[in-house]
């Protein structure tokens, strides 16, 4: 069995890679950039050296993509280029070659408007059955992207899985309030309550996505950190987090003060990931209160894959506010 992995210089394409090597799993790896574990370099664009690629395939891995933060950078053709012309290419070809399963790296972004409650209300309970109201070319795409998977699932038999991923990137934060108000380490331990997970664990669920594929047909599932809170906390999450985060994780607190870190004092929305424990047997070991122990013990918050890959960020230049330009 021969795994295709596509966007392999970057950071879940790399993660997928050294994982696959280290389970002596055969797979190739394509992206338009080289990098330490890429085969082929080309676009996913280029429906030429798609098929190429393509020979022998067995299972494609699609992670390749123009990210959020190319919003400020790139053109919205590009978005449409890469984004569904290059996932169409790969699922045309996909289909051809007898590919026996596709697992889509789509993002919890495609919900857009939809995660932001308004004021008063209680944080969003954010499940697979929310309808996606993407905000920029960047949600559209990858939206119009899962849909296409979806028709090739019903029309050519491709079983095709869509992975909606939460924050996993070790970049720092784009907003420069955030950053100023927490250490980059508080900000992202803060996020595994609601709305990160490690890059080990999306790894874990793209592998048994690719397992599941071929009797599943379609599906979708959000892959976030599991969240100690419940729906019914939506409305004193939007009030007080702190406090709720207390009655889930108290000894959170003492080593946040140890720290001189600062809880969320509101959270606006939080992703469920029931749905990929209970139907892909999913079982993601990076949590907050996992993060919480590792704390304690002295150890890093990031899991050692999330080390190894490190941080790539998104663009060719350095940008003097931010990590890369807000549209």
């Amino acid at each position: 069995m021969t795994i295709l992995v596509t966007g392999s210089s970057g950071h879940l394409g790399e993660a997928l890679m050294r994982t696959l090597q280290a389970q002596r799993r055969e797979a190739i790896g394509i992206d338009i950039l080289p990098g330490g574990f890429t085969h082929q370099i080309g676009s996913i664009a280029d429906r030429a050296f798609v098929r190429r690629c393509m020979r022998h395939v067995t299972t494609v891995l699609h992670a390749a993509t123009l990210h959020k933060p190319h919003v400020a950078t790139h053109g919205r053709q590009d978005f449409v280029e890469v984004n569904i012309t290059g996932t169409l290419n790969l699922l045309e070809e996909a289909a051809a070659a007898g590919v026996s399963a596709f697992v889509y790296t789509s993002t919890t972004s495609v919900f857009g408007d939809a995660l932001v409650p308004p004021p008063g209300a209680p944080a969003a309970w954010i499940t697979e059955d929310v309808t996606a109201v993407p905000k920029n070319i960047y949600g559209v795409t990858k939206a119009a992207a899962e849909d296409l998977c979806q028709l090739f699932a019903r029309n050519h038999a491709l079983r095709s899985i869509v992975l909606r991923t939460s924050r996993f990137f070790p970049e720092e934060d784009d907003s420069r309030a955030v950053r100023e108000a927490y250490a980059d380490a508080n900000i992202k331990t803060n996020e595994f309550l609601y709305r990160r997970v490690d890059i080990e664990d999306v790894v874990g669920a793209h592998l048994l996505a690719a397992e599941h594929a071929p009797s599943a047909g379609f599906a979708k599932y959000i892959i976030s950190a599991t969240t100690p809170f419940t729906r019914q906390d939506g409305a004193e999450l939007r009030s007080n987090a702190p406090r709720v985060v207390h009655r889930y994780v108290p000894d959170y607190e003492a080593e946040f003060a140890r720290r001189g870190w600062t809880m969320t004092p509101s959270v606006d929305r939080v992703y469920d990931n029931a749905r990929a424990r209970a139907e892909l047997g999913w079982q993601p070991r990076h949590d907050f209160r996992a993060l919480v122990a590792r704390l304690k013990a002295g150890e890093d918050i990031s899991s050692p894959l999330a080390r190894e890959v490190g941080s790539k960020g998104y663009h060719d230049r350095v940008f003097r506010d931010g990590p890369y330009p807000v549209e």
